[in-house]
């Protein structure tokens, strides 16, 4: 079996910092602390080698925390923190988070354009400046967007050809109500283009929580495929916010049930090599197990060099 990548999760602890969005009762089952120390036997038993730790909220402070926590743990291969793009400096600000402990496992930036009121927002001059001093440390950027906002996110690849945009959630699409449309037109316009990759993630989120089946998920992991293609998609799986609907190993199994028709190859893609492509993860991540009798779910060492950089691979 290859080992897994798991290209998005969260953790959070409520006594350094509130997550603001925690709010109603339907989100009270997250209202408490998620630890590695939560995440790493579930990831131990789904076979997953290495991860990719994502940004929850718009505080300057957590990206430090986060490559901190990184540099001493070797499940967390990387992380997507934030910063803010609009501000003048943010190339010294970039470089700055490069400079911290665990700095070297800065893969990427990402905002919550999901929360903001204009449509429009990734294509303000000041934030496609923001968008290129991103791309220009050689880091990727993770969307969160809802899927009126795919167009701007379209817009925003093509003014911005050297940055790889990563679509976290397939862009959210209404899996609860079984509509394609407009986000699958969106979404394919999005894909067109050579700097867009896609996370398979966060689909049972949108779906009903507790009545969703393999069926509901599969026309949008089916359009995602087609669209990106097994070499710009990859698996996340959006833990703990996927405890809303179900545990990290049914998630996951869901995950490969819903790719069972690519060959082996194209499988080891989604779930490892395209996340390691993007985010310039240690490549030993995604390396099958020398041997049959070796062991899938142990973590990696932490001792193998990591890059920024997607242009040049250290494998």
């Amino acid at each position: 079996m290859t080992p897994i990548v798991d290209a998005h999760h969260h953790l959070w602890d409520l006594s350094v910092r509130d997550q603001d969005w925690l709010t109603g009762e339907q989100l009270a089952p997250l209202r408490r602390d998620f630890s590695l120390a939560d995440l790493r036997p579930e990831a131990a038993a789904a076979g997953v080698r290495a991860s990719v730790l994502v940004q929850t909220v718009t505080v300057a402070a957590e990206t430090p925390e986060f490559l901190a926590l990184a540099a001493g743990d070797g499940l967390v291969a990387g992380v997507v923190g934030w910063t803010d793009l609009t501000a003048p400096e943010v190339a010294d600000r970039l470089a700055a988070l490069r400079e911290l402990p665990g700095g070297e496992r800065l893969v990427g930036i990402r905002h919550q354009v999901q929360g903001e009121p204009d449509p429009d927002w990734l294509v303000r001059p000041d934030v496609l400046r923001g968008l290129a001093a991103v791309a220009d440390a050689g880091l990727a950027y993770d969307l969160v967007v809802l899927p009126h906002q795919l167009a701007a996110a379209t817009a925003a690849a093509r003014a911005v050809p050297h940055l790889t945009l990563v679509l976290d959630h397939l862009g959210k699409p209404p899996v609860a109500s079984g509509e394609l449309e407009p986000w699958a037109r969106r979404l394919r316009r999005f894909a067109a283009l050579p700097n867009t990759v896609a996370k398979l993630s966060g689909l049972v989120t949108e779906a009903d929580w507790a009545h969703w089946t393999i069926p509901d998920l599969r026309p949008y992991a089916d359009l995602a495929l087609e669209a990106f293609g097994p070499d710009r998609l990859m698996f996340g799986s959006d833990w703990p916010v996927c405890l809303l609907a179900a545990p990290y190993g049914r998630v996951l199994a869901a995950a490969r049930e819903l790719t069972s028709a690519l060959d082996t190859h194209e499988r080891a893609e989604v779930f490892g090599g395209t996340a390691v492509r993007t985010y310039g993860l240690r490549c030993e991540a995604a390396r099958p197990e020398p041997s049959p009798e070796s062991s899938d779910v142990s973590p990696p060492d932490g001792t193998a060099e990591y890059r920024n950089s997607r242009e040049n691979p250290s494998c």
